[in-house]
């Protein structure tokens, strides 16, 4: 699936304006996974998945560092 970046653009700012201005709704819910999946078919998602993955790990650690 080729996905361009103008609605990739129109995704995101939908999200944005449904997380900043209107409180989470099922239809603001939806358009979150939309993003979700767009980004996933561009370039991107190789280092979007490292980022996500390493926020992870972090965070694993920082708990069990704050659990002994």
């Amino acid at each position: 699936m080729i996905v361009s970046v103008p609605l990739i653009a129109i995704a995101a700012a939908l999200v944005y304006i449904a997380y900043r201005y209107l409180g989470l709704r099922v239809w603001q819910a939806l358009a979150c996974i939309l993003l979700g999946f767009l980004l996933a078919a561009t370039g991107a998602a190789p280092e979007i998945n490292s980022v996500i993955t390493g926020i992870v790990r972090w965070l694993s650690e920082a708990i069990r560092g704050g659990a002994r």
